[in-house]
C-alpha cells in the first residue's frame, strides 16, 4: 500500500475535525453512544476523503522509438591500425 501524500493527510485530517464538530453541534447530543457514533461517522468521511484524493501522476516513460524486434544493431567499422614513425615514438628532449 503506496505511503499517504501530504494532501491526502490534510485533507482526511481537515475532514474529520470539521465534521466532527459539525455534526456534534447540529446534534446536540451529550451521550456517549451519540459522541462515539459520530466520532466514527467522521472518521469514515475522513478515511473516504484521503482515499479520494488524486495521487500525483508518475513521470511519464519516454516512448520507446524501436522495439528489440524492428531494432537494428549499429556495430562500429573496424578500424585500422595506423603505424607510427620513429619520430612520434621518441621522447621530447628538453632544450
Amino acid at each position: 500500500m503506496p505511503r499517504p501524500t501530504a494532501a491526502q493527510l490534510a485533507y482526511g485530517s481537515c475532514t474529520v475535525i470539521f465534521s466532527t464538530l459539525a455534526m456534534l453541534l447540529l446534534s446536540q447530543t451529550s451521550s456517549g453512544l451519540g459522541i462515539a457514533v459520530i466520532a466514527l461517522a467522521a472518521l469514515a468521511l475522513g478515511l473516504l476523503v484521503a482515499m479520494t484524493v488524486p495521487l500525483p501522476k508518475p513521470p511519464a516513460a519516454a516512448p520507446a522509438a524501436t522495439t528489440p524486434a524492428t531494432a537494428q544493431r549499429v556495430v562500429p567499422a573496424p578500424r585500422k591500425p595506423v603505424a607510427a614513425s620513429a619520430e612520434q615514438l621518441r621522447e621530447p628532449t628538453a632544450r
